[in-house]
């Protein structure tokens, strides 16, 4: 299980995945279903930049049913409010799912529902303290439930971010709201992930994110359009140059590096699974 590896410091690999926009969860079955002999567990997102998507919590149960496969539901603070958070937290440990990240969450606006309201009763750090009240056995205002949960508390970091003060300052409170490990937005060079280290020393477990990259444009948009991540000039240059396939042996080659430091990875398929397989059957 995931939390038992982490705590044993054994290297866990977990992976992103997008639930479907419809009521038929089998595709997602069929895609995860070959890769899944690798992954300690799966990420499922909650709407992701919210587009309109499955539940999460439905799926990752669904998963854990089919596939035998450990999930983590991301929880966004977006769609819910207090009252919303803690019930769909108490129903997700009733099903059996224990794992949780998270969220914020982005903007309605940002999204397909564009007109939706926004709630952010509270934000990430909010809601990992929301999350250790209910293992603890009480819920927001302090009053005493009829029976805990003991959910695993994760949350997201940013190791590429240029100020790493306030990256560690936001760190250390998620921590003390009771978040007990992280996954990252990905890294794309052994300088970031060791600059991270050296400047935050988070004290949980860090599981850092790798994206592989497909175009010189996806990665002009991630390092214009998505904070928190930079990809290298030279990474870029060698994508511009040698293509999608270089720059997979490469991360490759700094996952094979990073394994006898860091709790795990987690990896960012985009939708297209096969585009991992050669980096799970090369980092086992």
């Amino acid at each position: 299980m995931l939390r038992e590896r982490l705590e044993n410091k054994q290297f866990v690999i977990t992976m992103e995945v997008d639930p479907p926009r419809g009521a038929n969860p089998w595709p997602v079955y069929e895609k995860i279903k070959q890769v899944a002999p690798f992954l300690t567990a799966a990420n499922i997102a909650d709407c992701p930049t919210a587009k309109m998507r499955m539940s999460p919590i439905a799926l990752a149960h669904l998963i854990q049913g089919q596939l035998d496969l450990e999930t983590i539901f991301h929880l966004t603070c977006r769609d819910r409010n207090i009252l919303g958070l803690q019930a769909e937290l108490l129903g997700a440990w009733a099903m059996g799912v224990k794992n949780i990240l998270t969220v914020t969450g982005d903007h309605p606006n940002l999204g397909d529902h564009p007109t939706a309201a926004a709630v952010y009763d509270v934000d990430s750090s909010g809601l990992a303290k929301i999350a250790a009240s209910l293992n603890s056995g009480h819920d927001y205002y302090g009053q005493p439930l009829e029976d805990n949960t003991q959910l695993f508390i994760g949350a997201v970091a940013n190791p590429a971010v240029k100020d790493l003060a306030i990256e560690k300052s936001r760190i250390e409170k998620k921590i003390a709201n009771g978040v007990q490990f992280f996954q990252t937005q990905p890294i794309y060079s052994l300088e970031q992930l060791h600059r991270f280290q050296e400047e935050v020393q988070p004290s949980v477990p860090v599981i850092y994110g790798i994206m592989p990259l497909k175009s010189v444009k996806q990665a002009q948009y991630l390092n214009g359009k998505v904070p928190g991540v930079h990809v290298p000039k030279d990474m870029v240059d060698l994508l511009e140059k040698f293509g999608e396939e270089a720059v997979t042996a490469k991360l490759t080659e700094m996952i094979l590096m990073m394994k006898q430091e860091v709790a795990g990875v987690h990896l960012f398929p985009m939708g297209k699974y096969e585009r991992i397989i050669g980096i799970l059957e090369a980092i086992q």
